[in-house]
Parts: C-alpha cells; sequence; structure tokens
C-alpha cells in the first residue's frame, strides 16, 4: 500500500497542471481547424480556406508565447501536435476533397487520404528531430505550409472568379506533390533564427511594408504566389544547405535534444 501512495504522489508532482495562454491558443488553432471542416461540409470553401491560414496564425503564436512567457512544457508539444493534425492535415484534405476532388472517385479520396497520411508522418518526423537536425531549415515541407498552400488554391480560383481554370487533374497533382514534399528530405528554410525583438536595418521594415501592402491589395492572388514560391523554394534551399556543409566540412550531426517546448516554425509540432 505504501508503494502505491508513493507512486500516486510521483505521478502528481510530475503533472501539476497545464500552463493557459498558449494551450488556449492552440485550441484557437484547433477550433479554426474544425471551423474549415464544417465550413467546407456546408459547401462555403472560401471561408474554409481563410479558417485554415487563421490556424497557421494561431499555431506560430502560441510557441512564441510559451517561450516569451517561460511557460513551455511536454504537454504543450505534443496538444500542439495533435491540433496541427486537424487543423493542417484533416482540415485541408476534407476541404480540396469536396471542392475538387470528389469527381475523381478513388483517385480523388486516395489522394486526400494520402496527404492525411503523409502529414501526420511529417509531424511525427518533426518530434523526434527536433534538436538533431540545423534549426535553419525543416526536413521536408511543413505541414502548415502544405495547408495553407491548398487553402491558397482555392482562394486563387475564388478569386479568378469565372476566368479560372477548370479544376481537373492539376488541383488532384498538386495535392501529390504537396504529399509527396512533406515527407521528403528536401530543406526549407525555417525562419527561426528570425529575431522580431531587436534591432534589423531600416530597409528591413521598408520591404516588410511593402509585402504587406502588396499582399493586401490582392491578398488572394498574392497569397498564392508567395505560397508557390516557398513551395518552390525547396530545392533551392537544399542546394544551398549541401554547398554550405560542403564548404564547412561539417555533417548533419546529432545536436544536444533539448527539453520539451512548442517551437515556432512553418508547419507541425509547432512547426510554424
Amino acid at each position: 500500500m505504501s508503494f502505491r501512495r508513493r507512486r500516486k504522489k510521483k505521478d502528481r508532482r510530475r503533472f501539476r497542471g497545464v500552463y493557459l495562454l498558449p494551450n488556449l491558443i492552440t485550441t484557437g488553432s484547433l477550433f479554426a481547424g474544425f471551423y474549415a471542416i464544417v465550413a467546407a461540409m456546408d459547401g462555403r470553401f472560401y471561408p474554409a480556406a481563410w479558417a485554415i491560414l487563421v490556424a497557421m496564425i494561431l499555431d506560430g503564436l502560441d510557441g512564441r508565447v510559451a517561450r516569451m512567457t517561460k511557460s513551455t512544457s511536454g504537454f504543450g508539444v505534443q496538444y500542439d501536435s495533435l491540433a496541427d493534425l486537424v487543423a493542417f492535415g484533416v482540415a485541408p484534405a476534407i476541404l480540396v476533397y469536396l471542392w475538387a476532388l470528389k469527381d475523381f472517385k478513388q483517385f480523388g479520396w486516395a489522394a486526400a487520404f494520402l496527404f492525411v497520411v503523409c502529414g501526420a508522418l511529417r509531424l511525427a518526423r518533426f518530434n523526434v528531430q527536433t534538436g538533431s537536425i540545423d534549426p535553419r531549415y525543416f526536413n521536408g515541407l511543413p505541414i502548415p505550409a502544405a495547408a495553407v498552400m491548398v487553402a491558397s488554391v482555392v482562394a486563387f480560383y475564388t478569386e479568378l472568379g469565372e476566368f479560372a481554370p477548370e479544376r481537373s487533374k492539376f488541383i488532384l497533382i498538386i495535392i501529390y506533390v504537396l504529399s509527396f514534399l512533406m515527407v521528403s528530405n528536401i530543406k526549407y528554410i525555417s525562419f527561426k533564427k528570425v529575431e522580431l525583438f531587436r534591432r534589423h536595418p531600416f530597409h528591413t521594415l521598408v520591404g516588410l511594408v511593402l509585402i504587406f501592402v502588396v499582399v493586401a491589395t490582392a491578398p488572394n492572388i498574392m497569397g498564392f504566389l508567395l505560397m508557390s514560391a516557398y513551395v518552390g523554394s525547396g530545392p533551392i534551399s537544399t542546394f544551398i544547405y549541401h554547398r554550405r556543409v560542403a564548404a564547412k566540412g561539417e555533417s548533419e550531426t546529432p545536436l544536444p535534444k533539448p527539453t520539451g517546448s512548442q517551437s515556432f516554425d512553418l508547419g507541425g509540432g509547432g512547426e510554424t
């Protein structure tokens, strides 16, 4: 009996509660993903696409807030990964299936399911590789980036209206390509090293303001172009990465494993 009491006390000490603020933000990201699913089922594809974008923004905030408030935890990491699978795996897969892939029958639902599976594998690999790869790069396309790419395609077609090409095999091919990129070893810039709370050259601020103005004038078109540029930047980032490693005579050696925390990337398990 005394052994059981000691074990229960040890378990209670191990789990003393959760941090509210970062996990509430993660819950908001999960809610946005769930809303995207409901909106897609109702045939409201454009609001569903924007809900996925909102989910990505919230997914990026939770890790930042957790580190700023020193409220990182292993629970937050696991909860963030589960929320990402819904918001960036299931939600965009259902959205694109109901929007464009339904007519392809088994090829359509197979592509949507493949997107979910590759997204789950991407999240699992990210969680086990955290701390063992170069933090400046993602190993494979982050799942939030893949999800926002799907959402931007829907928004882009909505913006073009009657001038949009007929939804055809092009969308099907995009889903297969995005699924492959998520589980590939192609390197993508993570932007983790961008420090928002330190001094930067003045022209950096001017450039960011110009980008914001351009995107604000035509968000659906510019969002699609920017996401296409990021997805297509993988081979270039991979070439730069291997060239840098060769120049320094380095190898992709394991780094010390950090303690559990919610990280801020562009995609999964805190990848944004």
